[in-house]
């Protein structure tokens, strides 16, 4: 929602769109109020019945509290409203409310760590997704993490960790398409970051004439075009076709191919996790994208399936139990807004970023599978 603004932001005599929860409903008969609350603060809604479309004023007056909604209208001074403005709705959208559906999913995989938890079987968080998209839920509207992430892959290879740092975003009110510009915005803030503040650093690696921040916008490219330069390259020994996964030898040619960091869009929906949106014009392709250095994949990430009733299908359609992650889906039972992120692989960007040749290299005490000690 790129033209939205923030109740805060708001003047009087601007026609604006704004989008949060329903925080109140005031209806005094012939005239009617709703409070929007965003994470800026809220503002008054007036309905007046007998002057506005019956079905703006149904709608409005119809949702239920902290239901998600975009109310689009001109702005007028108000002295009686809580920040003296109030909109006048010309136009209103529920963007998810209390669906008819119950049942609920989990995200599978095999790729845990088992432990036992107080005599209770748990497992090594993958990634704070799922409780990222709960946060969003609440009303914190952005969400920023550090931390760490474990994967029980058994991988061998020199860009792979089974306990890595995830570096992850998630934004309400946004799509995939400006999830992608926040990601381009913080790896390149990242690059300046060092080439200002590690002078010392990059000369003592050798690093400091060869160091260059991008300076250019990131190429977004759709997979079917991805797989087509891939087999233009004649790298591989045998064709791509639609739906396979892009092999390491394939990522490295196209990388070669584009030269410099670039985003890969439009994936098959069917090889991307049930909580990445489809595209509403085309189910067969995923709102899902992976942002790439040339070398290698930094960042996964899209616009998240925010509907419960489409949710739950997905959940279906990739064979996952509904019983056992039900703190996931109840909330979105309730108002789940429009969002979109990401997460970015920390080693993999100072790895890329220095010209590493092994992602060990960027971790003081690296666990990978022949690794436990120190």
């Amino acid at each position: 929602m790129q033209d939205r603004t923030l109740t805060a932001e708001v003047t009087p005599g601007d026609e604006i769109t704004v989008a949060g929860w329903v925080h109140e409903i005031r209806d005094l008969g012939g005239i009617a109020f709703l409070i929007l609350r965003d994470r800026s603060g809220k503002i008054q809604i007036k309905f007046e019945k007998d002057e506005m479309n019956d079905e703006i004023v149904q709608t409005g007056l119809d949702v239920p509290r902290e239901s998600v909604i975009s109310i689009t209208g001109v702005a007028d001074d108000e002295p009686r409203a809580p920040t003296d403005v109030e909109i006048v709705p010309t136009a209103i959208e529920v963007l998810i409310n209390t669906p008819k559906i119950v049942a609920t999913g989990t995200e599978g995989g095999t790729e845990l760590f088992p432990i036992t938890y107080f005599g209770e079987e748990a497992f090594m968080n993958q990634s704070p997704q799922l409780f990222k998209q709960l946060m969003i839920g609440s009303g914190l509207e952005r969400v920023f993490e550090i931390g760490p992430i474990f994967r029980a892959e058994e991988h061998n290879t020199p860009r792979h960790l089974n306990e890595a740092t995830s570096i992850d975003f998630e934004s309400a009110f946004i799509n995939h398409a400006e999830a992608m510009d926040a990601c381009e915005y913080v790896v390149t803030a990242a690059y300046q970051g060092v080439a200002e503040n590690c002078i010392t650093e990059l000369e003592t690696l050798g690093l400091r004439d060869g160091f260059s921040v991008p300076d250019e916008s990131f190429p977004r490219i759709s997979y079917q075009e991805a797989i087509e330069r891939i087999n233009a390259t004649g790298e591989l020994d045998e064709q791509l076709v639609w739906g396979d996964d892009l092999p390491t030898d394939g990522e490295r040619a196209l990388g070669a191919d584009v030269g410099s960091h670039y985003f890969i869009t439009d994936w098959p929906s069917e090889i991307k996790p049930f909580y990445i949106k489809d595209h509403d014009d085309d189910k067969t392709l995923s709102t899902g994208f992976d942002m790439m250095h040339p070398q290698m994949e930094l960042v996964s990430g899209g616009q998240r399936e925010h509907r419960y009733e489409h949710l739950v299908s997905g959940f279906e359609q990739q064979g996952l139990d509904p019983e056992q992650f039900d703190y996931y889906t109840k909330m979105f039972r309730y108002g789940m807004p429009p969002h979109a992120g990401w997460g970015l692989g920390g080693e993999r960007l100072v790895m890329t970023m220095l010209g590493l040749e092994n992602i060990r290299e960027a971790v003081l005490f690296p666990r990978d599978r022949q690794r436990l000690s120190p």
